[in-house]
C-alpha cells in the first residue's frame, strides 16, 4: 500500500535529482535510471510519477522557473526606484540560488529541448516575456522610448552569461556575471534617452 502525501515528496527529489544528473552530465543524455538512483528510487517508480524523461526534464525547468521567479519578485518589493528595480533583477539572474552549475546546465538544455518541445519552448516564452516586460517597465522611466531595445539587450545578456559560464569550470562566478551587465546597463542609460 503507497505511503500517503509521499507523491509530493518523491516528486521533489526527482525533479532536484534530474537538475543534478542534467548539470553533472552537462547536456540531456541522461537515463531515467541515473535520475531515480540519485533521488533513491526505482525508475518504475519515476516513470510513474512522471510518465517519461522530458516531463521530468520540464518538471525541472519548472521548478528552476518557480525558484527563479520568487527570487526577482522578493528583490522587486524591496526596490522602489527604477534602476534600483532593474539592478534587483539582474541580482536575482546571477544569484547563488540560481546562477549554480546544475541550474546553468539546465539552462542550457532547457534552450536546447525548447526548439523540438512546444512546451518547453511556450515556458521558455513565458520567461522571456516576463523578464522583458519587467525590464521594459523600469527601464522606461529612465530611457523613454530606447527601454524596450535596452531591455532586450540586457534579456540577451543574461542568456549569453549563462551560454559562456557553460563552458567554465568551477563554481559560477555571480558577482562578475552581474557587474558585467550593470556595466552594459550604465552604458545604455549614459547615452540618454
Amino acid at each position: 500500500m503507497p505511503k500517503l502525501g509521499m507523491e509530493p515528496i518523491r516528486k521533489e527529489a526527482l525533479v532536484k535529482a534530474t537538475i543534478v544528473e542534467i548539470g553533472r552530465a552537462g547536456s540531456l543524455d541522461v537515463t531515467v535510471s541515473q535520475i531515480a538512483k540519485r533521488a533513491g528510487m526505482s525508475s518504475a517508480l519515476a516513470h510513474h510519477y512522471f510518465g517519461s524523461k522530458e516531463e521530468m526534464f520540464l518538471a525541472a525547468m519548472r521548478h528552476i522557473l518557480t525558484l527563479y521567479g520568487a527570487e526577482v519578485r522578493g528583490a522587486l518589493a524591496a526596490a522602489e526606484e527604477p534602476e534600483a528595480r532593474i539592478r534587483a533583477i539582474l541580482r536575482a539572474s546571477f544569484s547563488p540560488g540560481n546562477f549554480r552549475r546544475e541550474a546553468v546546465g539546465a539552462w542550457l538544455n532547457f534552450w536546447v529541448l525548447a526548439q523540438t518541445v512546444p512546451e518547453a519552448k511556450r515556458l521558455l516564452a513565458i520567461y522571456q516575456g516576463r523578464l522583458r516586460s519587467n525590464l521594459t517597465a523600469a527601464l522606461r522611466p529612465l530611457a523613454g522610448a530606447r527601454a524596450q531595445g535596452i531591455a532586450e539587450s540586457l534579456g540577451a545578456m543574461i542568456d549569453g552569461l549563462y551560454l559562456r559560464e557553460v563552458l567554465k569550470s568551477g563554481a559560477p562566478d555571480g558577482a562578475a556575471a552581474v557587474a558585467l551587465a550593470l556595466r552594459h546597463l550604465d552604458a545604455e542609460l549614459a547615452r540618454g534617452a
